[in-house]
């Protein structure tokens, strides 16, 4: 009686355990540092009973991840590399989220004299020509993928011993940053969950070259049979739906807006 009773248990057990459809999403860390996710993800999993399994790692990896077939739907914010990814049939029904845009934090004594609205390519040229250090997250995330392109456009080798690049996420390299006082990239959102433990401050900011679009899509089931398609369309359509729009733009940290709703 007592192991017909323990097995019954166990069997309920592992019924609640597979009640909810699993989706796996990748994604950048800047969706899971700034917090976003922690508002989205449990209003989509209690609505339609699916739970969410989510990999934040930089948007090259994000990416590899959906080449794989190791994600159902893929979350992230360089649009150059998440257009090649569709073009080469791994990635479909791509739709616009939100958008912030990059700053450029660092120390309050700012070595390097860069002014709030200088343009960004010279704002670079200023650190690269004086005694002073810049971080980068060296991990080919969105962010590592801008920085890249913005010190091209500025003609700049990013080498040297000013150059650190630390291959960390977001959140870890403003940690870096500020115990260095060096300078960083950043997006706007993961600054604002992190300026009240940092001591860096934005120092460029509004070139539209910053700006940082953030986009979703499913894994294409015609590359990889296994995937969840029809979850991540769930998913795609809660996320630009109305009320997961409405929660994005109403998301603060310290009473400022993080990030700002794109879908129509």
């Amino acid at each position: 009686m007592k192991k017909t009773l323990i097995f019954s248990l166990l069997y309920l057990l592992s019924l609640n355990t597979y009640a909810a459809d699993i989706l796996r999403m990748s994604t950048t860390t800047s969706t899971e540092n700034s917090g976003l996710l922690r508002v989205l993800n449990p209003l989509f999993e209690k609505v339609y009973n699916i739970q969410l399994n989510v990999i934040a790692v930089g948007t090259g990896k994000a990416l590899r991840l959906g080449e794989n077939g190791d994600v159902d739907i893929v979350f992230v914010h360089a649009p150059v590399a998440e257009l090649e990814f569709t073009r080469k049939g791994y990635g479909i029904d791509r739709k616009a989220v939100m958008h912030n845009d990059f700053v450029l934090i660092g120390p309050k004594s700012n070595p390097a004299r860069i002014s709030l609205t200088l343009p960004i390519q010279e704002a670079l040229k200023k650190i690269a020509t004086t005694p002073t250090t810049f971080i980068s997250r060296g991990d080919d995330s969105g962010t590592h993928k801008k920085e890249l392109s913005l010190w091209r456009q500025a003609n700049i080798k990013a080498a040297g011993p000013w150059y650190l690049a630390v291959g960390q996420g977001m959140g870890a390299v403003l940690k870096i940053a500020d115990e260095k006082q060096a300078y960083t990239l950043t997006d706007r959102g993961t600054y604002i969950a992190f300026k009240d433990k940092i001591d860096l401050v934005i120092l460029n900011q509004g070139d539209p070259e910053l700006f940082n679009p953030y986009h979703i899509m499913a894994v294409n089931p015609a590359k990889h049979k296994h995937v969840r398609y029809s979850l991540a369309k769930k998913y795609i359509d809660f996320v630009t739906g109305a009320e997961a729009q409405a929660l994005i733009g109403a998301y603060k940290k310290s009473g400022e807006q993080l990030f700002y709703p794109d879908a129509r």
